[in-house]
């Protein structure tokens, strides 16, 4: 008989799913503090979390038995992924449930916003009859910029087609032939800042994602339009919205996220009446908190009963003979795709894998979903996993390509990648070490070992002498210790490239610093 934990609230139509196997003993039991899961875990084949439940390192190694994590939503922030995995526990969460309920918030905060219907409905519970004061405008024909176009954005775009707007999209991972069939129209950033009645944001927030809407993109918007953020806080420079709102630079503002959550009583968005707030409700729907119980239910369900397992967050499907002999390029191409998702620019329109040596020899399917997955991983956030990477990939047409070679190549065990965009081509090649760790060996032209782990700065230059100790000495200011440094070039004098990783994060102004120094041609802090 296998155990479930069931420990935060659940919808009673996803307990009755489990309730209903009768080799499923469910135990329901919320409010547990940390140090009592902690105690009971050990007889647990499932768990069954939302967002109060933190499952720790500690928890997870107490737990003896555990097979499944499950988080009914999206996010996987309260569970320790890392210690999951090396645990051979698979994580699971619900990346569909919410998505109608968000989109309905977004398009009730643009209509809120358009016709002022928070403000007048204040100031009729205050006793006054304001007609002209709360004259609002329609979203016929209005241009809705969409940021983002994954499930969200994507039925955003179809609710607001039903008002008659038109829509155009910023997303540099879909190409032109998808946003074409889908009936909307992609544009650089840039564009649809200028373009746009309404701007809404539908991405993870992300290193590349914070404060993306800054005062720069304010100042390019109309001075009629309305911004719209229920994705994450961060995603937009709060002060530089302020800013903006105060000058009149933009005509108002919806956000049902924020940097700081509850949000802070001095924060200065709270003065504007064209600023309307939320607390967080974007997948507060009685409707979504069913369909999330209802799909991780049935999902742990299928899992423990051995019929597959779908929307796991950190583990391939594979047996556990080939897993013992792939699991080292499995991490080396989730490495590999991370650190290329990173540097790459523009739209992904193929990906070409080329295996040689020993993984040649295995179903390399996991492999690809670990690179695919670690590739989008930059661009999606959350949204992307080891199971839907590939699916994911098909639906932005994403032509993923696998070769297996069995020529002598340059590396005995090998694997090399090929991107493909509407910009620039990236290659790039990995092996293992001896004590079988992952290795970059090569960069498009450029030969060299680097160490994909943690933070590293990657740098382009020219070949010139004194370089690496200029770059030494401004992290060294910084005070950041250098874990490591691997240097390669073209040709003596010509293009070189340099992966420094590093013990912490740089802060910006040292990237800066680094980026006017002499000779340095392009920096860029990467997260591995």
């Amino acid at each position: 008989m296998s155990r479930i934990l069931v420990s935060d609230q659940l919808a009673n139509e996803g307990l009755e799913i489990l309730k209903a196997v009768k080799e499923f003993q469910v135990d329901y039991r919320i409010d547990l503090k940390p140090e009592q899961l902690k105690a009971i875990i050990k007889d647990y084949d499932a768990l069954i979390v939302r967002s109060s439940t933190k499952v720790t390192a500690d928890i997870i190694q107490a737990a003896a038995r555990l097979k499944f994590i499950g988080r009914a939503g999206v996010g996987l922030d309260n569970v320790d992924l890392k210690a999951a995995t090396q645990k051979g526990i698979v994580a699971i969460n619900t990346p569909a449930g919410n998505t109608t309920s968000t989109a309905e918030h977004t398009m009730s905060m643009i209509l809120a916003l358009s016709r002022n219907i928070p403000q007048a409905c204040a100031s009729v519970k205050a006793g006054k009859w304001e007609r002209s004061k709360f004259s609002g405008v329609e979203l016929h024909g209005k241009t809705l910029g969409i940021i983002g176009f994954g499930r969200i954005g994507s039925t955003v775009a179809r609710y607001a087609k039903a008002f008659s707007m038109p829509v155009i999209v910023f997303d540099p991972y879909i190409s032109l032939e998808v946003g074409a069939t889908l009936g909307v129209q992609m544009v650089d950033l840039k564009a649809l800042i200028k373009g746009s009645d309404y701007i809404t944001i539908h991405i993870p927030k992300s290193a590349e994602t914070k404060n993306l809407i800054g005062e720069a993109e304010f100042q390019s918007m109309k001075k009629t339009a309305r911004l719209i953020n229920c994705a994450r806080g961060g995603i937009v420079d709060e002060a530089a919205l302020a800013k903006a709102l105060a000058e009149k630079k933009i005509a108002g503002a919806a956000l049902d996220v924020f940097d700081e959550e509850p949000l802070p009583a001095n924060s200065p968005l709270l003065k504007f009446d064209n600023c309307i707030m939320t607390p967080h409700l974007g997948a507060s729907t009685s409707e979504a908190q069913i369909n999330v119980a209802i799909e991780i239910a049935e999902t742990i369900r299928n899992a423990l009963l051995g019929k597959g397992i779908m929307n796991a967050a950190n583990f391939p499907t594979v047996d556990a003979e080939a897993y013992k002999t792939l699991e080292p390029y499995i991490n080396l191409a989730y490495r590999m795709g991370k650190f290329s998702g990173q540097l790459i620019t523009g739209r992904i329109s193929a990906v070409k894998i080329t295996y040689s040596g020993v993984v040649s020899k295995y179903k390399v399917a996991p492999v690809t979903l670990s690179l695919v997955n670690g590739l989008l991983t930059p661009i999606l956030g959350e949204t992307v996993n080891f199971i839907n990477a590939l699916e994911i990939a098909k639906e932005r047409a994403i032509n993923v390509h696998e070769v297996v070679s069995t020529m002598e190549e340059e590396f005995v065990n090998a694997i090399r990648v090929e991107v493909k965009t509407d910009k620039e081509p990236f290659a790039i090649q990995g092996t293992l070490s001896a004590n079988q760790k992952p290795r970059i060996v090569k960069i498009n032209n450029v030969y060299m070992e680097a160490v994909p782990d943690g933070y590293i700065l990657f740098i382009q230059n020219n070949d010139k002498p004194g370089l690496v100790g200029a770059i030494g000495t401004l992290l060294a200011e910084a005070k950041i210790n250098i874990a490591g440094i691997t240097l390669g070039r073209e040709a003596p004098g010509g293009l070189a490239i340099s992966a420094v990783n590093v013990d912490s994060n740089v802060p910006e102004k040292t990237i800066e610093r680094l980026r006017s120094t002499k000779d340095v041609l392009y920096v860029k802090l990467l997260k591995v």
